[in-house]
């Protein structure tokens, strides 16, 4: 997840007003920001709209930044503040709990389905929306840590740093989301449990009668380098403990839309 950092060099250049150092100091972030965005909201357009706040944020906070972590720790930080603070997004959480997934998930589940047209890529859209939607589940405190040191696999001190947790709150909270998914994947979650009743074919035709996955469009696994039948055989390979896991960092990398990066580069450069 992560990549290399950009240097403090660059960083103290983009400070001082140099608009190549500020682009490329952008560039650094803008993926990482984006899909850290899509697995805390969801929710496409909510991400799309969080994550432009965002680095909007970062520009203009930059003058703060003061080498004492990696930038890319830095940014996380100014992302995670906005997140838990920003009023849109909390008041559109959906309150969702395991129960009521689990409900929604065992509802409407056919035995024997009709294979669909696009029955592939139907399948790999639905497990992408179903493996993301399970985090919100979880608490907003209890899905950062979660995302940032299960999904992302950021070492311990610098997530706890970017969530500004002492470690040993960082690895309770962390410890209780990962038993909640765990515990939830394991008796819900037919990629995962044989004996779950769940499972995508048999789900499909719900969710596409639904509105949750339609034909043709592919918000979630546009990007992803593995289909549903790749995913299912990675998850039978590794033993049970790491099966959530492997389903959770199955999800691809959503980068920062193009439409973004040319919003923020006009700011940057307004006369281009």
């Amino acid at each position: 997840m992560m990549t290399a950092d950009v240097s403090a060099a660059k960083v103290a250049a983009a400070q001082n007003g140099d608009r190549k150092a500020l682009e490329e100091v952008l560039s650094s972030v803008e993926d990482l920001i984006h899909s850290l965005a899509r697995r805390i909201l969801v929710n496409p357009e909510d991400a799309r709209e969080a994550t432009q706040e965002i680095l909007i944020q970062i520009l203009t906070k930059l003058s703060t930044f003061r080498n004492e972590s990696a930038f890319s720790t830095w940014a996380y930080q100014v992302a995670v503040r906005y997140l838990i603070a920003a009023k849109k997004h909390r008041d559109r959480d959906l309150g969702l709990t395991f129960e009521m997934f689990a409900a929604d998930l065992e509802t409407g589940l056919i035995s024997d389905p009709p294979e669909a047209p696009d029955q592939a890529l139907l399948l790999n859209e639905l497990r992408i929306s179903c493996t993301m939607a399970m985090l919100l589940c979880l608490s907003l405190d209890l899905r950062l840590a979660y995302v940032l040191g299960d999904v992302f696999e950021l070492d311990h001190l610098e997530a706890s740093k970017i969530l500004e947790l002492t470690p040993a709150t960082f690895r309770k909270r962390l410890s209780r989301a990962r038993a909640s998914v765990e515990a939830f994947t394991s008796r819900h979650c037919g990629l995962v449990a044989s004996e779950a009743k769940c499972r995508c074919p048999r789900r499909l035709p719900a969710a596409i009668k639904g509105g949750r996955i339609q034909a043709g469009t592919y918000p979630n696994s546009a990007e992803s380098r593995m289909g549903y039948a790749q995913t299912r055989r990675q998850i039978d390979a590794v033993v049970d403990d790491l099966k959530t896991f492997k389903l959770q960092r199955s999800v691809p990398s959503h980068a920062c839309p193009d439409d973004i990066r040319m919003r923020l580069r006009r700011i940057l450069s307004p006369e281009l």
